[in-house]
């Protein structure tokens, strides 16, 4: 829902699960923090003032509401862009730096640009949060190539086309996902909701990179191997999950494509014990 910027659902999800019982603590601790940080970003969804909230979503979309917050915020402190890039830049990753990348987007600070794009050159950062960083930039405007390393890999990406939304990458992407969803949405419906968690992730972690080029071939086999990476990735995480083999054949990987699924199979893997730091 954040990814999709449906900030108003998310509230309403995240207070349905405060509501229930029979958690971990730590759940609902997670689940208060992301409800702080979204009504803190968006005063409109305070309890008591949904009504409202709806009604200005009649004339205002939510990025545009996102817009006149934190326009409004740097109109009562000059310092405020500065404040947001040192809070992204110079404090330990947390909610907040994805807060103030967000806010950052919508600010007509020239000096962001440069600020943003020298971080990525120089630090070392999650693939996940080189993302984010990217897609800020696009918001912003910013046009042209930045080149930076990418899990040990040095890319080059073109900002304007960076996809906001899981829906802007190509075709694709998206077909080696429809093509795991042929073989468990009938059948392990839970298995494809956690596929689909991940795969949009691991795309934007491999974003620019050799591997994310591969995805790119419109082609039955390179399809297949993706999928069939996903789909063991995920049935490793889960009881009872088929095994190695059964995949493979379910995917039609013969021996001629078996060394290019284990090595995707290997960069989902390491992409998932990628913590961040």
């Amino acid at each position: 829902m954040l990814e999709r910027e449906q900030y108003k659902e998310a509230a309403g999800l995240l207070r349905f699960l405060l509501q229930c019982q029979g958690m971990e603590q730590r759940n609902y601790d997670e689940w208060q923090a992301l409800l702080n940080w979204l009504v803190s970003a968006f005063p409109g969804l305070q309890d008591g003032s949904l009504e409202d909230y709806e009604a200005d979503l009649a004339d205002h979309d939510e990025e545009e509401i996102a817009r006149q917050h934190a326009q409004a915020k740097a109109a009562e402190d000059k310092e405020y862009a500065a404040k947001l890039l040192q809070t992204v830049t110079g404090k330990p990753l947390s909610e907040q730096t994805f807060l103030a990348l967000d806010q950052l987007s919508y600010l007509d600070s020239p000096e962001v640009d440069e600020v943003l794009v020298q971080w990525l050159g120089r630090q070392k950062l999650h693939p996940l949060l080189q993302y984010r960083v990217l897609q800020t930039l696009r918001r912003r405007g910013k046009t042209g190539n930045v080149s930076f390393l990418r899990l040990g890999e040095r890319v080059e990406i073109e900002v304007e086309s960076v996809p906001l939304r899981p829906e802007d990458f190509p075709p694709s992407v998206h077909s080696i996902l429809e093509r795991v969803g042929s073989q468990t949405q009938i059948h392990d419906p839970t298995l494809f909701y956690f596929a689909q968690e991940l795969w949009f992730q691991f795309v934007m972690a491999m974003y620019g990179t050799l591997d994310y080029r591969s995805m790119l071939a419109e082609e039955e086999a390179t399809i297949d191997i993706w999928a069939a990476a996903l789909h063991q990735m995920v049935s490793d995480t889960l009881p009872g999950g088929q095994d190695d083999e059964e995949i493979r054949t379910l995917y039609g990987i013969t021996d001629h494509l078996r060394l290019r699924y284990e090595q995707a199979y290997r960069s989902m893997r390491q992409f998932a014990s990628y913590g961040i730091k």
